[in-house]
């Protein structure tokens, strides 16, 4: 955590890493428009919060400002798919879609890194924070497994279809089973929040959209569970 204005844009302007930065309400200021501009060019999530949120988290001179440092460092979502195609690999792919709880998003991480995933899409906002919490919960692999944080997923999901990859919506809006497509070509799954599931707009984009059979009274399965399942199906047909 760093707070303060100069901080925080000396900070961003050496290429640290940002998990979010928070900036009180109303504040004012040729620097605030400065800041902005900073991290609006690098895509790092703000929130105006009230004076009270902050003093509760410092109670030092904050000028208004704390930042949160990630824990990782974002891969290039250009890089991950340029490398896998140019090593002659089908790329295999998770976006998340707004998946906030920290311990899911560990657990998805440890499993994406023995499944073979080439990358993590998650969006700026309304993502998981990646802490110290997901980096235990993860076993590490979040120092392995590349993450992509991207501005927009409706734009990066039309990206990825535009450079050959199928889009995999896991949902149980619908009858086709899981085990009855083909993983072996290049995909991404495309996972949703565990109250409200994939957004609309995301459902319509997708190519194809699978369900896991279910047999109990329980409508859904946790979204880390079902990344799992997804994932190994994939892995068995790609042998």
């Amino acid at each position: 955590m760093i707070f303060g204005m100069h901080p925080v844009m000396e900070a961003i302007m050496a290429g640290r890493e940002f998990d979010k930065i928070l900036i009180q309400k109303n504040l004012k200021g040729n620097q605030l428009g400065e800041l902005l501009t900073l991290t609006n060019k690098y895509s790092i999530p703000i929130q105006y919060v009230p004076p009270e949120k902050l003093r509760g988290i410092t109670g030092k001179n904050h000028q208004g400002i704390i930042a949160f440092l990630s824990s990782v460092e974002f891969a290039s979502l250009d890089n991950v798919i340029n490398t896998a195609y140019s090593k002659g690999e089908s790329p295999l792919l998770l976006v998340l879609d707004r998946v906030t709880d920290v311990r899911n998003f560990g657990a998805i991480v440890r499993t994406a890194e023995c499944a073979g995933v080439h990358a993590i899409i998650i969006p700026s906002r309304g993502g998981a924070a990646l802490n110290a919490d997901a980096m235990k919960t993860s076993a590490g692999a979040l120092n392995v497994v590349p993450i992509c944080r991207e501005p927009n997923l409706k734009n990066t999901i039309q990206y990825l279809k535009d450079s050959g990859i199928a889009i995999v919506g896991l949902t149980e809006k619908t009858n086709e089973s899981l085990y009855s497509g083909d993983y072996i070509g290049p995909l991404a799954f495309l996972l949703g929040s565990e109250e409200n599931g994939i957004s609309p707009e995301y459902l319509k984009k997708c190519d194809y959209l699978a369900s896991i059979p279910m047999k109990g009274t329980i409508g859904s399965l946790n979204v880390s569970v079902s990344a799992a399942i997804a994932l190994y199906e994939a892995l068995r047909q790609r042998g």
